[in-house]
């Protein structure tokens, strides 16, 4: 049976030693990749199913790998990072990750994360796609198709996309999506949801100033517009 593979990409050995023995304890095969540039050819050659993310990296910033990872593929990525702001959390989101680890972190903690992300991540592929009119959305490789436009959504955007569309007109406030994505996970907040959101109108609105699928409904939440 093949192994899940997960690519850590961290440039403080102790690091990522620490996450290597957890993660290989737990039946994972691991690479570890010490800066960007690394961690991009290792992307390619490796082919993991989830990356362990570090944001301050030699070479190639964090925000760069993941930005070149999320252009391309929908695997999953946690960002593993010291920056604990709020603005760098949201940037994180906003940028695709799929989760954010704050260092310190328990290891017994991010394994428990990163188990719950991959459980996440393959449970698209068995439900059903949704279409109207000219749109085709495809939990099997987390792709919005409008016409002959793809944008490929990551797991957390995907999740959204799909629990609005196929509750199309039905109102979700912020704590609702929470809930339904995260888990109630503590790390999680509301914030947190208005920059998923910000992120797949980028993706799928011809004009994201101006959406016409994920409607903003004041003081309630968000809806998917009613499909005729």
């Amino acid at each position: 049976m093949e192994k899940t593979r997960i690519l850590i990409v961290e440039d403080e050995e102790k690091i990522a030693g620490i996450i290597r023995q957890y993660a290989e304890k737990e039946g994972f095969e691991v690479r570890h990749s010490p800066d960007g540039k690394r961690a991009i050819r290792d992307f390619e050659f490796f082919a993991p199913h989830l990356v362990l993310l570090d944001r301050m990296l030699p070479e190639k910033s964090g925000e760069e790998v993941l930005s070149w990872i999320k252009k391309r593929t929908g695997v999953p990525v946690i960002m593993v990072t010291a920056k604990d702001m709020e603005p760098d959390i949201l940037d994180g989101y906003g940028r695709g990750a799929d989760d954010y680890v704050v260092k310190p972190f328990s290891p017994r903690v991010l394994m428990a994360r990163i188990k719950a992300l991959l459980k996440r991540s393959t449970g698209p592929s068995f439900r059903e796609k949704i279409y109207f009119e000219d749109v085709e959305i495809r939990p099997e490789d987390l792709m919005w198709k409008k016409g002959n436009r793809t944008a490929v959504l990551s797991h957390r955007e995907f999740e959204i996309l799909y629990l609005l569309a196929r509750h199309p007109g039905r109102v979700f406030s912020r704590e609702m999506i929470l809930d339904h994505i995260f888990g109630g996970e503590e790390e999680a907040f509301e914030r947190a949801v208005d920059s998923h959101i910000k992120n797949i109108r980028k993706k799928i609105e011809f004009d994201s100033a101006h959406p016409r699928y994920i409607i903003t409904v004041y003081g309630a939440g968000y809806k998917f517009r009613e499909i005729s």
